[in-house]
Order: structure tokens, then sequence, then C-alpha cells
């Protein structure tokens, strides 16, 4: 029994071990630049974003609940950080059959952010994004500095500590966001 409790120890190390690496890796990550289609019809590129400040990236879709309750919040960072740079791109990934229901949904909310449309899912998969929602922040040199996959609520927390924390490194000053004021 000590023998197999042993092997397990250093089976568990090894993973932990890969795991802190894999981390370490995934957090220097950077995207790269790809042509995106947006929901008016227009294409541009993924880095064309980057050029005034970070970008939030949230991949959704109009039958995940999760996602819509998400993008609320990330509207009123679009609005309250836009003139900072930072930009809000919300990639939906809707099939072609459900397209339509993309631009109905968006209007009836009045979200001012970018809506990208990705119906095979081919930006979805150079971003590794597998699951939705899934959220990234992306600073202005490409590099990833917030990954997240699903939503629960206080999700939206995080997502706004990564924020501060980029413009702080930065040294922009910014009004500071009360979610209890929007």
């Amino acid at each position: 029994k000590l023998i197999h409790l042993r092997k397990r120890v250093r089976m568990l190390r090894k993973f932990l071990y890969v795991s802190l690496i894999s981390s370490f890796i995934y957090g220097q990550e950077k995207i790269p630049d790809m042509p995106i289609k947006l929901l008016d019809g227009t294409n541009t590129r993924l880095y064309e974003f980057l050029k005034d400040g970070p970008v939030i990236i949230d991949f959704w879709a109009t039958w995940c609940v999760p996602c819509k309750k998400l993008m609320k919040h990330l509207n009123k960072f679009h609005l309250h950080f836009n003139d900072l740079g930072l930009k809000v791109l919300a990639v939906s990934t809707d099939t072609p059959r459900t397209m339509g229901k993309v631009k109905s949904y968006i209007r009836s909310k009045k979200y001012e952010f970018f809506v990208a449309v990705d119906p095979n899912q081919q930006v979805m998969k150079k971003l590794k994004a597998e699951l939705m929602p899934t959220t990234i922040i992306v600073d202005r040199k490409g590099n990833v500095i917030y990954r997240h996959q699903g939503y629960y609520p206080g999700d939206e927390e995080k997502i706004l500590k990564t924020i501060e924390k980029y413009f702080n490194s930065e040294g922009i000053k910014y009004d500071q966001y009360s979610s209890i004021l929007n």
C-alpha cells in the first residue's frame, strides 16, 4: 500500500508541475490576427480592435442563457471604458440557420459593443474557445491577459479587476466603475 501511495504522490506532483508550467505558458498566449466579419456585413481584422486599447472578446450564442447574462455587464464595461480605448467584441457562434436571431437580439437589448459573426466557429477554434461563453481579454499587443469559460454571477467582477489592473499597469487614469451606479 505504501508503494502504491508513493506512486500516486509522484503522479500528482508531475500533474501539478505540468499544470503549473502550462498555466504559465497559457498566460503568455498571444492571439493570432485574423479576418472577422461584423454583424453589419463589413470585414475587418482582429488586430484592428487593438489599436486603441485592450479588447474583451466574448464568444456567445442566442440560445446560451449564461452568455446573455454576461453580455449586459460587457455592454456596461464597453460604455464606461470606451473613452480609454477598451472595446468589447461579442462573437456570435450561431449557426447560419439561427444567425437571423443575432441582429434582432442585439437591437432589442440596445447593446452598443461590436458584434462579429462566426457561423462556422473558425474564430472560436483559433482562439481555443471550447465552451460558451468564453471571455478573453487581450492587451494592445495581442497578449491574452484573462481567459475564462462559462459564467456565474460574480465573474464580471473578475473581468473588471483585470481591466483595472491593465489600466493601472499602463498608468492610465480612469473613473472608478460602480455596478451600483450603472
